[in-house]
């Protein structure tokens, strides 16, 4: 994979001497008057330290990235790997203060960084591509993470022996070379005052290494995939979101996404969500798929010319299999997105209001107002200004544990009766004429909503009001991503009796809100949650809910009977 070091000659070092003496003749007196003056760092590290967390899931990583799932995908179980190196005892790496816009790779080749990583996410600075081979220049391939934790060969996933071992990254996928190395393999030739074979992507870019089996799905891909890579950015750059104006934040914008396994129709949906949120959410974002991404590597593949490479300057490269080696998603969620949010809550890295620059963004494309999008935010707000609510709870008093009118509670009911999964007919048509009657006597607000008889905009619009959401186990609950956080703000996902899944839980909990798990007339919530289930029957049309016990756990969460 790479070549041998080439001698320096006296004429070489001469001539580095001579042009780096005449940069710096030329920077001391033209370079800071110069706005388009280009700067370069000359010093930098290729050290990257794990934290203590980190070292404990390096040292011992899970057996599985496996859940059996709820949906018609699953997702197979990684081989084990394991890791002896000794992180060097160093202070955690910390995120670059001063970094130029861009570097100049004619006459220097920088060595890679990493801002930040937890397993399957990783930011870089300065990582190469060449014939479909991700290069880290370092001097310290010790120092980094293990390349399992950090990407994969982009297969789909299967639950066979033969494709967790096909899954297994190896140096064609990711590889480590010296600067000395990368010199030899895309160097200009000194003598001939040649630049480096290099051509740099500007900006920063999400890669991400997967194929369509699970982003093609709604859930899979906004309120997971999106959501870790919109953790795991805005941790890295400890972004501040400010509540007096929360569609805004200080992390540096996205310039482009990269399927680099999935194709053009490979990341959207069927009904057109993944494309509406994406475009919505990030308009100036530019979009490559597979077909880009092969272009990429034909050019730099060709066997009659020199080595070539593509240099990106800032990435957040992201991988399924490698999240699902990490700890929290193999072992606890299945989630990939809870490896990112985890380990950013963590270092502290989160602010309170992280994902309502995304959800501001889809919903103002949508047509909501501000008043709407403020209603989290004024909700919490009322209800820290009022210490004594503590008192209220139980009492006929919802606004001062809520912080929201009872006219601007609500409750959306999804309903699934024309789907496959879903609720028996005569227990649907109960459970709505109990919450017809529940809404009406609190003054609240009832939507019982059947998504294929709404428009995009409809039901984002419902979503971005809705104080407590409730259905069968479903797609449509991805719409939670969409819901104001408040105090009170709930999630009621109704299974065939001993079913679970991780999904819908595991959003609910990670944007602040409460969930519960409806068995027919039980229900069960944080601490008391059951395992990962599906029996006969979960994906069934004969589901039973006892209607009572859904509006008990209503009305008790809205008069502050399951605090979080």
């Amino acid at each position: 994979m790479v070549g041998l070091t080439r001698p320096r000659t006296l004429r070489d070092v001469a001539l580095l001497c001579l042009g780096a003496a005449g940069m710096h003749f030329f920077t001391s007196f033209m370079g800071p008057e110069q706005s388009s003056s280009i700067v370069v760092k000359t010093q930098v590290s290729s050290e990257y330290v794990p934290d203590a967390e980190q070292n404990k899931l390096f040292g011992a990583p899970p057996l599985h990235d496996a859940h059996a799932h709820g949906h018609d995908e699953g997702f197979a179980p990684a081989a084990k790997h394991a890791d002896s190196r000794q992180a060097p005892a160093q202070e955690l790496i910390k995120a670059p203060v001063d970094v130029p816009a861009a570097v100049d790779t004619s006459y220097m080749i920088p060595e890679t960084t990493v801002i930040s990583h937890a397993p399957g996410w990783t930011v870089f600075r300065n990582i190469y591509m060449s014939n479909g081979t991700m290069y880290i220049v370092t001097s310290r391939p010790s120092s980094f993470p293990d390349i399992t934790l950090m990407t994969s060969t982009g297969l789909a996933a299967e639950n066979t022996p033969e494709n967790i071992a096909a899954r297994m990254p190896t140096s064609e996928d990711m590889a480590f070379v010296t600067p000395e190395e990368a010199r030899d393999l895309w160097g200009g030739d000194i003598d001939r005052l040649e630049k480096n074979r290099l051509w740099t992507v500007p900006g920063n870019t999400i890669i991400i290494n997967e194929p369509s089996q699970f982003l093609d799905h709604y859930y899979h891909f906004c309120a997971e995939w999106l959501f870790g890579a919109w953790a795991f950015w805005q941790g890295a750059w400890k972004a501040i979101v400010d509540a007096k104006d929360a569609g805004k934040t200080t992390a540096p914008p996205v310039h482009r996404a990269i399927f680099a396994n999935a194709g053009a129709h490979g990341w959207r949906d069927r009904p057109g969500f993944n494309s509406y949120v994406f475009r919505s959410a990030f308009p100036a974002l530019t979009v490559e798929v597979l077909e880009d991404w092969d272009d990429r590597i034909i050019a730099t593949s060709s066997t009659t010319a020199p080595r070539r490479a593509w240099h990106f300057d800032t990435v957040l490269f992201t991988d399924r299999s490698a999240a699902f080696r990490g700890p929290v998603c193999g072992s606890q969620t299945q989630r990939i997105a809870a490896e990112a949010t985890e380990h950013m809550r963590k270092a502290g890295n989160l602010s309170e209001l992280w994902w309502e620059p995304v959800r501001r963004g889809v919903l103002r494309f949508a047509g909501v107002d501000d008043r709407t999008l403020d209603l989290g935010v004024r909700a919490n707000a009322i209800v820290a200004a009022h210490p004594q609510v503590q008192a209220q709870v139980g009492k006929d008093s919802s606004r001062a544990v809520s912080g929201l009118k009872d006219s601007e509670i609500v409750i959306t009911y999804i309903s699934r009766q024309a789907s496959r999964r879903h609720l028996l007919d005569p227990d649907h048509a109960a459970l709505v004429e109990a919450l017809e009657e529940m809404t009406r006597k609190h003054g609240w607000e009832l939507n019982v909503v059947e998504a294929e008889k709404l428009s995009k905009e409809q039901q984002l619009s419902i979503a971005a009001r809705t104080t407590v959401m409730l259905g069968v186990h479903g797609n449509g609950l991805t719409h939670l991503i969409m819901m104001p956080v408040t105090p009170v703000s709930t999630v009621i996902e109704i299974f065939y009796p001993t079913g679970f899944a991780h999904d819908y839980h595991w959003t609910a909990h990670a944007l602040g809100m409460r969930h519960f798990a409806i068995w027919n007339d039980t229900y069960h919530t944080y601490p008391n949650e059951p395992q990962v289930n599906y029996p006969d029957g979960f994906q069934g049309t004969e589901i039973p809910v006892y209607p009572p016990t859904v509006v008990k756990v209503i009305e008790e969460r809205i008069a502050g009977l399951h605090p979080l």
